[in-house]
């Protein structure tokens, strides 16, 4: 598990591309055979893959988690990205088809993950943030996310919002989850832009074509930053910066964040006329 240390805006306007990239970018989340995780100091919240092939991944605990198993006092969310597959939790066994979402809550020692097919395998994004109460495992399918249709093609930003983790669907102590899908012809997100002084977001983009890439925009409303991102690549937003994007073809993201609620619409909005 590597680290990510917090770093304001006055820091991160003074850095470069390589700069901008090796403290907000995470390029490589998916591995054959592997469970990859970043620590962030943004609360805290741990952002990893896991693709199994032939045999199945335990969730491991990290030394410096200082702690007897990874969800000791954390909890999860998996979302797959990939092919079908199972995850097992303790002696329940959750199947996850593509774009289905499980939450494994606090106090959970074993947690496994498999795929169906080592061709076609799934891809789990985790996210994890530390907790103080143990709420149910539970999963919600992509059709259970009650989809919200926003946006429009005048402004190419029409999408589809699935919401899994939050205030009114599946508990948990304070992670938010869920995916945003652009309609073709559509390639901005988020925009109008925001930020949350109340939480951090991480961002996933996937479903992102061969060749394909997202102009993502991150820092202060009138200090902004770009980052090209390519397909399965995360992206970490503190609280204090916008995270807008727009691609060259249509995509799908995945939203997480960490901090002192829950509630989707906890959003500070920036007018288009302030983005400098």
């Amino acid at each position: 598990m590597t680290q990510r240390f917090a770093i304001g805006p006055r820091e991160t306007a003074t850095l470069n591309t390589s700069g901008i990239r090796e403290h907000f970018l995470i390029e490589n989340l998916f591995a054959a055979g592997e469970i990859q995780l970043t620590y962030t100091h943004y609360d805290r919240m741990i952002v990893g893959g896991a693709q199994p092939n032939g045999q199945a991944l335990s969730l491991p605990c990290p030394e410096s988690l200082k702690a007897g198993y990874f969800l000791e006092r954390r909890e999860l969310g998996v979302l797959n990205v990939g092919g079908p597959g199972q995850v097992r939790v303790g002696n329940d066994t959750y199947e996850l088809g593509n774009q289905d979402c499980l939450y494994v809550g606090m106090g959970t020692a074993d947690v496994r993950f498999t795929s169906h097919d080592a061709a076609n395998p799934a891809k789990y994004y985790l996210l994890s943030a530390p907790a103080h109460h143990a709420h149910p495992t539970t999963l919600r399918t992509q059709a259970q996310a009650t989809p919200v249709e926003m946006g429009a093609t005048e402004t190419a930003n029409r999408r589809t919002i699935y919401k899994y983790i939050y205030a009114e669907g599946i508990q948990s102590c304070q992670l938010v989850m869920g995916l945003t899908q652009l309609q073709a012809g559509s390639v901005w997100n988020t925009m109008p832009s925001h930020t949350h002084d109340r939480r951090m977001e991480a961002y996933l983009y996937f479903n992102l074509p061969a060749g394909q890439r997202v102009l993502h925009l991150l820092g202060e409303p009138t200090e902004t930053r770009p980052l090209w991102v390519s397909n399965e690549q995360a992206i970490l937003s503190p609280p204090w910066s916008i995270h807008t994007g727009c691609g060259t073809a249509a995509y799908a993201f995945i939203w997480g964040m960490a901090g002192e609620n829950r509630e989707y619409t906890d959003m500070d909005a920036v007018p288009l006329e302030a983005l400098r």
